[in-house]
């Protein structure tokens, strides 16, 4: 599959000079420029290289943890399905990651709160199982073998 990071490093130098401002709260669903991605990084489409993408935790009034979704239906612990404007939706949870206001294009809606409530409980299941420490391996901290 072709690439254009070419193109991606044109939008991303345009954007990283904006100095728009964005107000967003958690839940909100954006366009977000996620760029032209590595291997299998999600990357965004179209000329602007958007991708939807909840907010999850927003840390101050320019940087939060997103989550992008996807109409493409897969099972598995690394992916949410929920209703979003009446169409099957996948928030991808391998692929959450911190953003910058400025990649910010324009809201496109919110998810419910019972659903958002239900993705974070599985974000902090999967996380929270994914770093613990293996049955009988509790070595103090700063050990390695």
């Amino acid at each position: 599959m072709y690439k254009d990071f070419d193109k991606w490093n044109e939008i991303k130098k345009s954007t990283n000079s904006s100095n728009r401002k964005v107000y967003f709260k958690e839940r909100d669903i954006f366009y977000i420029k996620i760029g032209e991605n590595i291997g299998f990084e999600q990357s965004g489409k179209g000329d602007m290289f958007l991708r939807p993408v909840v907010v999850l935790k927003k840390f101050n009034n320019n940087f939060f943890m997103g989550v992008p979704i996807t109409t493409t239906i897969k099972k598995g612990i690394y992916y949410f399905e929920f209703k979003f404007t009446n169409k099957k939706s996948n928030a991808i949870l391998s692929q959450m990651k911190s953003f910058d206001i400025k990649r910010i294009k324009h809201k496109i809606g919110m998810i419910s709160e019972r659903n958002f409530i239900k993705l974070k409980s599985k974000i902090t299941n999967l996380y929270g199982n994914m770093l613990a420490s293996p049955k009988g391996e509790d070595d103090p901290e700063g050990i390695c073998k």
